[in-house]
């Protein structure tokens, strides 16, 4: 007899092994009781006949409720009618641990009773589907970097500055002096590009933005790599490549849980080069057209971003934003200085922008005007700025959001079920 995991549990045909795990589901009928047993690994069709157990067992059985802890032993079999192939004949059911009054049954809830019991709510299929592809997509991810030649390099979380604007910060104490959560590590990156020529940081990120919207998360986690001697077109063919390689990957390895959560994956497998690029006075001619005021200069929100996807089958690159609407970091376009050298790509079926990047300024007198411009601290940068003392050449990078990355490939309406424990505006438990 061994202990074994569900997930291989087709290895034992035959043989007599124990499953630990707890009850997910029962049913029964006469003088059988079927128990549904997971064990994080997956879930396995237990079968109790009357005739092969004692019959305070058999009774105990009948008497274990949802989220008890057992453990089970009998003999693996074939059987083609369960979602795994197989199931157990038991010969022996011991309880752990009796749960009482399990808060979340199979009836239907509502999300804000799932939210207060996320901890919980983590134990079903459907989450446990999700949360599988987004572990497989953090895999794609390291393994795409990795294997193109970039060192993870990891960034602070606790900065001295901002890097996405200071509207959104989250300030702390920091023995005296005032500190903000990371915005994102880029400008770390920047410095790693500058002394190892193609770097990664992978963590996360934070963000105060009062925002309620299914797409935003006040915590949340992006991958961002920079790469010395890249400029825009460098920039967008790197996006380009890595998100379609992802995809792809996640496809392959997470067709089960994609299926678990019906995820029509006709259209991930769309998703391959080249993806459509156009410029942003290309993209307000199809906000105009489809009826949407969007004035020149302005960014685009959820609305135009939903528009925009609409026209494409895969992801669109968006490219050269107005200048003003974009970080003072972002480089001016030397053949309109009314635009930046920046790029943004909105994921299709309207699941809003996956990517944000572009190349950075490498001039040190346009960066000190552009800090100085946007009223921030210069003592703050004056370790980036010596950047561009110090061996400065033209690099470029971007940031990707895993969550909203996950809820495109899941086909999840809200980023909250796309990580274990969100963080949103009023939810800061469990």
């Amino acid at each position: 007899m061994s202990n074994v995991y569900v997930e291989d549990i087709g290895n034992w045909v035959g043989k007599e092994v124990t499953v630990r795990g707890w009850l997910y589901n029962m049913r029964s009928s006469g003088k059988l009781h079927f128990l549904l047993v997971r064990d994080g690994t997956g879930i396995v069709q237990c079968v109790v006949f009357k005739a092969d157990v004692p019959e305070d067992m058999f009774e105990l059985c009948g008497k274990l409720t949802q989220e008890s802890a057992i453990t089970v032993t009998g003999t693996v079999r074939e059987d083609p009618r369960s979602p795994i192939g197989y199931e157990i004949r038991v010969r022996d059911v011991q309880l752990v641990h009796q749960a009482m009054d399990y808060p979340i049954t199979p009836k239907e809830h509502g999300v804000d009773f799932l939210m207060d019991n996320r901890h919980l709510w983590l134990r079903s299929s459907k989450q446990h589907a999700i949360l599988r592809v987004r572990a497989e997509l953090i895999r794609a991810i390291r393994e795409y970097f990795d294997s193109h030649g970039f060192l993870l390099l990891d960034a602070p979380i606790f900065t001295p500055a901002a890097c996405e604007g200071t509207t959104n910060l989250f300030e702390t104490d920091y023995f005296g002096e005032r500190a903000y959560l990371t915005q994102s590590g880029q400008l770390y990156m920047e410095a790693g590009a500058m002394a190892f020529g193609k770097v990664y940081c992978f963590g996360p990120t934070f963000r105060a933005e009062k925002s309620k919207t299914r797409r935003h998360l006040t915590e949340f986690w992006m991958v961002e790599p920079e790469v010395a001697y890249f400029n825009l077109d460098d920039d967008m063919d790197l996006a380009e490549d890595f998100v379609a390689t992802i995809v792809a990957q996640v496809v392959e390895r997470k067709k089960k849980e994609l299926e678990v959560l019906e995820r029509d994956v006709t259209k991930l497998e769309t998703v391959k080069k080249p993806f459509p690029r156009i410029r942003y006075d290309e993209a307000l001619e199809i906000l105009h057209r489809k009826g949407m005021e969007v004035k020149w200069g302005e960014d685009f929100g959820g609305d135009e971003e939903t528009l925009l996807s609409e026209e494409f089958d895969r992801p669109v690159i968006i490219h050269r934003y107005p200048r003003e609407c974009k970080a003072f970091y972002m480089k001016t376009d030397p053949e309109n200085p009314k635009v930046a050298l920046c790029v943004d790509m909105i994921a299709p079926e309207g699941y809003g922008e996956i990517i944000g990047g572009g190349q950075r300024e490498d001039d040190l007198n346009v960066l000190e005007d552009r800090i100085r411009q946007h009223g921030l601290p210069r003592e703050a940068f004056s370790w980036y700025l010596d950047l561009r003392r110090y061996g400065s050449v033209p690099h470029a990078g971007f940031g990707l959001g895993i969550e909203r990355t996950v809820g495109w490939i899941c086909g999840i309406h809200h980023v909250r079920e796309t990580i274990p424990f969100p963080r949103l505006m009023g939810r800061l438990t469990p």
